[in-house]
């Protein structure tokens, strides 16, 4: 019989919360690496060091306060575009200007089963990153162009945990956590009110990995959609990975699809060169074998390619935690064009295009951000010291990544480690401004050219 009373008892679980919580922080190792040594085409990558318990090194979540903004990079300033947000996760910007945003947490998925389970939720509850989904799209407008939305309404509400979004025509395509869907969107419309269609099913389950981006290609025909993988390296076995940690090609009209590209562990954010027209995408790579494994990265997509997970990383180096082991896959996994940074969580990823969209010029934000691709790096929680917590742009030449990324926004992190915010989706408006939604800031930021002075 329990004879604790009630608020002794709650005493008792926050003792134990804090006393987990502080030995998981304790434990793990520290990078030995410079952290510019895994970022670029050829990234160091020294021996895997796993321990008993995971490296635990993350930022608990704070929030801005009250006109408190992230620091932009010189030349450039920084203004809230929206806020009070509900966690936002991704945007996408309409050709008329409007901005779409996805306000979503991951699906219920019951109470954590073991103590790690637990104790890992307790850490993600700290982030920011636990907590009922608003399950909602709303439409932001910012009809003055003062840089900031004055005009917000809900355009689709109910959805399940949606997160990508492309607009086709008037046909506007949702990935939810299970499915993606299509919905009718008329110009200049803030709300939609008849069904949606759902254009297929998608891998779901445990949904380990729920966020499900969607692009469309040139002419709309065909739709681009990422599933992670529901493990870190398959540890409930490779039949709950069935369809996932890859990117599937789906046929807009029919809804048929096929798997375009595997052994992307969970890749995100989308878009395409527009040097040569080829999908790129972003992709977080495996945790627990040390703070300097594995980097994230950023890549183009081959047809049929193969990137290694679960079985290998960077090519051929063997993940020994898998088994049974698969040297004819390791054999022809593709090497990813680009590190990142060990443990950064590279979500959104939105390339300098030629034109923004609705006829901005392509350097808006300055010259030294004309040619390149821009990433939101979420932040680790598997490394210490802690990495990523910004948006970087990585510049190409040639179609390529070309030389080191180059930090656009910074700040989301505070003197004593909190997280004001953490950075996810990437857009550029009509007029070439790069929008970020952060997630547990609950605002959507504005970077523009011009001194924030």
């Amino acid at each position: 019989m329990n004879m604790l009373t009630a608020p002794a008892r709650r005493l008792s679980r926050t003792v134990m919360i804090v006393a987990t919580l502080a030995a998981l922080a304790a434990c793990g190792d520290t990078a030995k690496l410079q952290f510019s040594d895994g970022v670029g085409p050829q990234p160091k990558l020294p021996e895997p060091n796993p321990t008993l318990i995971p490296t635990v090194h993350i930022a608990p979540a704070k929030r801005w306060s009250e006109g408190q903004t992230p620091a932009p990079a010189d030349g450039l300033r920084v203004n809230a575009f929206a806020t009070g947000l509900d966690h936002p996760r991704w945007l996408i910007v309409l050709p008329n200007g409007d901005v779409l945003v996805a306000e979503s947490q991951a699906p219920d998925r019951g109470p954590p089963k073991g103590v790690r389970a637990w104790a890992m939720n307790k850490v993600q509850t700290r982030a920011g990153a636990r907590g009922p989904s608003a399950n909602r799209v709303t439409l932001l407008r910012d009809a003055d162009g003062d840089g900031v939305a004055e005009h917000r309404k809900p355009l689709l509400e109910g959805v399940f945990s949606p997160f990508g979004m492309a607009l086709v025509g008037d046909t506007l395509y949702v990935a939810h956590a299970d499915a993606l869907w299509r919905y009718t969107l008329a110009a200049g419309a803030d709300t939609i009110t008849a069904p949606g269609t759902k254009v297929a099913d998608l891998p779901a389950g445990r949904n380990h990995h729920w966020t499900k981006n969607v692009i469309a290609n040139r002419d709309g025909t065909k739709l681009y959609v990422t599933v992670g993988s529901n493990s870190n390296v398959a540890e409930n076995g490779m039949e709950e990975e069935e369809g996932r940690a890859a990117i599937w090609e789906f046929d807009a009209a029919s809804g048929k699809g096929r798997l375009f590209a595997t052994g992307l562990r969970n890749p995100n954010g989308m878009d395409w060169n527009p040097d040569d027209g080829r999908l790129w995408t972003v992709v977080n790579e495996r945790d627990e074998i040390g703070s300097d494994l594995v980097p994230d990265y950023l890549t183009s997509v081959q047809d049929g390619g193969f990137y290694g997970w679960p079985y290998s990383y960077f090519g051929q180096h063997v993940d020994e935690r898998v088994t049974p082991p698969r040297p004819d896959l390791v054999a022809k996994a593709i090497v990813p064009e680009y590190a990142l940074g060990a443990h950064v969580a590279p979500l959104g990823m939105a390339f300098a295009p030629r034109t923004a969209a609705g006829g901005g010029p392509r350097d808006a934000l300055g010259e030294r951000f004309a040619n390149g691709a821009y990433v939101g790096l979420h932040g680790s929680w598997n490394r210490r010291p802690r990495s990523g917590y910004e948006v970087i742009f990585v510049p190409f030449q040639d179609g390529k990544p070309n030389g080191m990324p180059q930090v656009v926004l910074a700040g989301f992190v505070d003197a004593d480690g909190n997280a004001l915010g953490r950075p996810v989706g990437v857009a550029l408006d009509r007029r070439g401004a790069l929008l970020v939604a952060d997630d547990v800031g609950n605002t959507i930021w504005r970077v523009s050219a011009g001194s924030s002075q």
